[in-house]
């Protein structure tokens, strides 16, 4: 079957199964970090979870199976009550504490079946930050329900010594009313594809892109996370060095966003398939580095690649992008 020119959705050859299977780590008895650290394990975490060394996690990302009824390759997961998921879901999470370092961000997605487990289970084991809702502007309507098109993720950490890098997760914005102070534009900087204002975070992220067929990140993978998403939540809370885990690894994303952006991963995914994603998407990380929509140590709102290109961001470094730039470069901050 002849492809559509523009579509760069990642394959796997044959050969390449076999070669990427060979780098699979299994796991039967207990390691160390330096054992498993920046490997894919091949394995249901709730099976190897007490094989894992004690206190290695600074950024622990989770995206369970939703509370939903799905098809991953040959996996399926059912939909049930929300004390059923509840049950699940706290089976494995409270053993994955013991991997947590004192200082460790968490991370966990939803949908709306599944936000409120999840928020009652974050607030029995971790202190609970805040709830990012992002836009997903891929789904199908309904005529007889609201379009469902956003997700949650819950912020946590596991005590008050923790990571955030606000200034290395501004979003570039374009000026759609600028003041000027003297003349002066005031915060804000005129480039040559426009007017531009950088931003500080919120909890509502309406720059997003889910992976699909013309971008280079897309796999098969049904629920496949965007890189640029990993990357807000691994350069808010996590340093460059840091270990950044993933349970339910699927294609591998959290890895390869973690190793572009210099940091250590331990990723796990029960389906070798998916693991064989990972591992190719890791060999093309090393000779690119790029995140979709973060340039130059800054996000830009979705449909903004033209303007990107157009402007030599590099080599044109406003003044009040500096103080933003040098934020990002420090070895992190932490809040009492």
């Amino acid at each position: 079957m002849t492809r559509a020119p523009r579509n760069r959705t990642i394959t796997l050859t044959d050969n390449e199964r076999e070669n990427y299977r060979r780098k699979l780590l299994k796991i039967d008895n207990p390691l160390s970090l330096e054992q498993i650290l920046n490997k894919v394990i091949n394995a249901d975490i709730s099976e190897v979870v007490d094989l894992l060394p004690s206190r290695f996690v600074d950024l622990l990302f989770i995206d369970p199976p939703y509370n939903l009824t799905k098809t991953f390759n040959n996996s399926s997961f059912k939909q049930t009550s929300v004390t059923e998921y509840m049950g699940w879901m706290q089976s494995w999470l409270e053993k994955l504490i013991r991997l947590l370092k004192p200082s460790a961000s968490i991370y966990i997605c939803g949908d709306w079946r599944s936000s409120s487990a999840i928020h009652l289970l974050c607030e029995k084991y971790f202190i609970v930050r805040n709830r990012i809702t992002f836009e997903r502007e891929k789904g199908r309507g309904a005529k007889k329900d609201w379009k469902n098109n956003c997700e949650d993720i819950w912020f946590c950490t596991v005590s008050n010594d923790f990571t955030f890098n606000a200034d290395a997760v501004k979003l570039k914005r374009k000026v759609i009313a600028p003041y000027r102070e003297n003349s002066i534009p005031k915060d804000w900087v005129e480039e040559e594809s426009g007017k531009y204002r950088l931003t500080y975070p919120s909890n509502i992220w309406t720059d997003i892109s889910i992976p699909f067929w013309s971008m280079q990140e897309n796999t098969p993978h049904p629920t496949q996370k965007p890189e640029k998403l990993l990357a807000k939540i691994i350069l808010a809370s996590s340093n460059e060095a840091d270990v950044v885990f993933d349970p339910f690894a699927g294609v591998g994303t959290a890895g390869v966003v973690a190793k572009k952006l210099k940091r250590n991963f331990v990723i796990v995914e029960v389906d070798e398939e998916y693991c064989l994603y990972a591992e190719k998407r890791l060999d093309m990380a090393e000779k690119n580095h790029t995140i979709q929509g973060y340039y130059d140590c800054v996000f830009w709102e979705r449909n903004t690649l033209r303007d990107i290109k157009s402007n030599d961001t590099r080599s044109k470094k406003s003044r009040f992008l500096q103080p933003m730039l040098v934020g990002a470069q420090r070895n992190g901050r932490r809040y009492e």
